[in-house]
């Protein structure tokens, strides 16, 4: 089966305010998240260097497509830089993003300065979204007008109250003014073995590599490395305390650091 063409996905591309001649930076954000989730970082990271953010595929205000293969999704965002003029950036992606990070260096690994990947390993997880996605079906079946209706029918399936927030990220109101999905939930659903499973490619990325973790989080488990290693040899492994899954909201400054301070080792 050979790759369909890529999506023209929605870009946030934000000019330095500083250093011109400072490489790029990319941000690929994860499973129902969008660039919108990064602006407070992308505006810190903008000080110094061009900050380019994606909307992967049936995510935020990209078009909704079949398909969600890391290889597909790598080709998106290759095909955005393409557009941009984009020869080499850095390249940070968190969870699923982070994969797409990792398929995309494998690929293109002269398209990729350096490679940050937050939270996640290249390995195959166990199905953990099923309230999730339950909890949208709610609210595209219940039709609330208001954000109270919709926080109560995503309650019926997803308890936590900061989950029930970041899903919300994803509603947006019609001219009718009932609250709707703009995921493609159903083409995620979908390909939701291939989001689960490992990144594309066949070889390693030899290239400067840094693996953030939370230090509260399961993603990135100590006998995950020996896996991480054989991808990504050259990655340098820093775990950040008091911090989860969503280490950049849990410890944005302490991310930020950790992200300028490795960007700045490799120049």
């Amino acid at each position: 089966m050979t790759d369909r063409a890529p999506v023209d996905l929605y870009v946030m591309d934000l000019p330095a305010e500083a250093d011109e001649t400072s490489q790029p930076l990319v941000v690929i954000h994860g499973l129902l998240g969008s660039a919108d989730n990064w602006r407070s970082h992308l505006k810190v990271w903008q000080r110094k260097r061009r900050v380019v953010a994606v909307d992967l595929r049936n995510h935020g205000r990209s078009p909704h497509a079949e398909g969600m293969s890391y290889r597909a999704m790598s080709q998106d965002v290759l095909a955005a830089l393409d557009k941009l003029g984009i020869e080499q950036a850095h390249v940070l992606g968190h969870s699923m993003g982070g994969k797409v990070a990792i398929t995309l260096a494998r690929q293109a690994p002269q398209r990729c300065l350096s490679l940050m990947v937050a939270d996640i390993a290249p390995v195959a997880y166990q199905h953990g979204h099923d309230d999730v996605f339950a909890a949208l079906e709610q609210v595209r079946e219940g039709q609330p007008t208001n954000r109270r209706e919709a926080d109560a029918l995503l309650a019926e399936h997803v308890d936590s109250r900061p989950t029930r927030l970041f899903l919300a990220t994803n509603l947006v109101r019609d001219e009718q003014g009932v609250m709707g999905v703009r995921v493609g939930l159903d083409e995620i659903k979908r390909g939701y073995e291939d989001i689960i499973g490992k990144p594309d490619g066949n070889v390693p990325f030899e290239g400067a590599t840094l693996v953030l973790r939370g230090a509260d989080s399961h993603y990135v488990s100590d006998d995950m490395l020996p896996a991480l290693r054989e991808v990504l040899p050259r990655a340098r492994l820093v775990t950040l305390k008091n911090a989860g899954h969503w280490l950049h909201a849990d410890q944005p400054e302490a991310f930020q650091q950790a992200i300028d301070a490795f960007i700045a080792a490799q120049s």
